[in-house]
């Protein structure tokens, strides 16, 4: 287990760095899994309209697996508690949800093809006309998930949508977050 914690335009004093180790350490302890590291930002925004300007993200990458948590406050300790906190709620569900699911799901699992397809960046780039601009290319491996899996992913990952491989069809699906709750699903034809 680390606990990697970083300012981002600011300095961090080493007070502020024990206790952000010190409270995103104990909840991560809490849970027990490894292997689990945690990288930990910590940032003021100068905006003096916002009344809560200090920012704490927490990353956390377990077994293939990716928790995120951001938290504001008025101060930077009251936001590394917040965080703190909804990491541990984050790392309970990864636990019951994810790692409950995986065992309970590994005897009876049918053997899934990992040769999903594969997105030509170069190709989509050449299409695009002069004036359209790319501002950002993430690239990423669609592992395959069932329906199920992708709930619990795009939850723990706080994103409004989740590209992945469905597992018994090996075509891509996106779930997305509907503004009236609940979730959406487009599939591939």
């Amino acid at each position: 287990m680390s606990i990697i914690v970083t300012g981002r335009k600011m300095t961090i004093t080493n007070a502020l760095r024990a206790y952000a180790e010190e409270k995103i350490g104990n909840s991560m302890k809490v849970m027990d899994i490894d292997p689990l590291d945690a990288e930990v930002v910590l940032l003021s925004e100068k905006n003096p309209a916002n009344p809560r300007p200090a920012v704490c993200e927490v990353t956390l990458r377990t077994k293939g697996h990716l928790i995120r948590v951001q938290e504001n406050e008025e101060d930077m300790y009251a936001a590394i508690d917040v965080a703190a906190a909804k990491v541990l709620r984050q790392l309970r569900k990864f636990k019951t949800r994810v790692i409950d699911r995986r065992t309970r799901a590994a005897a009876d699992a049918p053997e899934a093809n990992t040769n999903g397809a594969e997105l030509d960046l170069d190709a989509l780039m050449e299409e695009l006309a002069p004036a359209d601009e790319v501002v950002r290319i993430k690239e990423m491996e669609f592992e395959p998930l069932t329906e199920d899996e992708a709930l619990v992913k795009i939850e723990l990952l706080g994103h409004d949508f989740f590209a992945y491989t469905d597992r018994d069809t090996n075509l891509v699906n996106v779930l997305y977050r509907r503004n009236d709750g609940g979730y959406g699903l487009l599939k591939q034809k």
